[in-house]
């Protein structure tokens, strides 16, 4: 019997350490515009493109909290390091430019485990009608599970700073919110928000957010909204603002802003390389 009882104990704790959200289980808006044609439209088909890592950089899967498995693209650092870096994939998934991204960041902060998080389990769109039917599907709870999982591959010793591109931006602050003390840093480009004042008091990190001024859904004033709310949370945020359509400097856009993007990576390697040398 007291065997028993331990045993219900022990599952009640890790369905409620398990059950702990940075956010309510639900879609946010960007999903919801995954299926419209307007949001459709804004994303350029990429280019055909095969990566080949040049830095030893491979498929992984690591365990769920479900009982699943999840997926990553892995850059083991060249040296030991705690330092972590998350990737999180554009509407697209974890297609071929994501990992092409996710290696010039490896190379570009050093001796950093890099960690490009495949959201979509497996999928990945060549069409926009698949990529909207991707995002939008995805089930929110299924999204966080994989996230934890990542925490918990990366361990408890990791440093983690994570960044993500439109519907891997939101992801990146979700992520932030999530790693809890390990987090030390996130760059988040044109994703939705968390929008609640008490969920963002959670954060144990400053946020970059590079947005673009042009576009209709993360408009700039979600991004004012969003300032407010940051600034109500006592939390520190940088944003600048580019003169720009959504999806500006995606990896997979072959319309990027070249100029903007440019920029946006100068600040975003270098708010990266001030993190992870502390």
């Amino acid at each position: 019997m007291k065997k028993l009882f331990l045993t219900l104990t022990f599952a009640m704790i890790s369905y409620l350490g398990f059950s702990q959200s940075c956010c309510e289980l639900k879609k946010d808006d960007m999903q919801l515009w995954a299926s419209t044609k307007e949001f459709q439209k804004a994303h350029a088909l990429p280019l055909p493109y095969t990566h080949v890592s040049k830095v030893g950089g491979e498929m992984i899967t690591f365990n769920t909290a479900d009982g699943q498995k999840a997926n990553a693209f892995f850059i083991k650092a060249a040296k030991p390091t705690s330092n972590y870096l998350f990737v999180y994939q554009e509407w697209w998934g974890l297609n071929d430019h994501i990992k092409r991204e996710a290696e010039h960041l490896y190379e570009e902060l050093g001796n950093v485990n890099v960690l490009a998080i495949d959201m979509y389990d497996g999928k990945v769109a060549v069409t926009r009608e698949d990529a909207g039917k991707f995002m939008s599907g995805a089930n929110p709870e299924r999204l966080e599970t994989i996230i934890k999982g990542a925490i918990a591959y990366a361990g408890p010793k990791a440093k983690i700073a994570s960044i993500g591109w439109c519907f891997g931006g939101g992801l990146s602050l979700k992520s932030a919110l999530l790693e809890g003390k390990q987090a030390v840093g996130c760059v988040m480009y044109y994703g939705m928000p968390v929008k609640e004042v008490e969920k963002l008091k959670a954060l144990h990190t400053d946020v970059l957010g590079l947005f673009a001024g042009k576009e209709q859904w993360i408009s700039p004033k979600v991004v004012a909204e969003f300032q407010e709310s940051m600034k109500l949370a006592g939390k520190k945020i940088t944003v600048k603002s580019y003169e720009a359509e959504h999806a500006f400097a995606n990896p997979s856009n072959p319309d990027y802003d070249k100029a903007a993007t440019e920029d946006a990576w100068k600040l975003s390697t270098e708010y990266l390389k001030k993190k992870f040398s502390k």
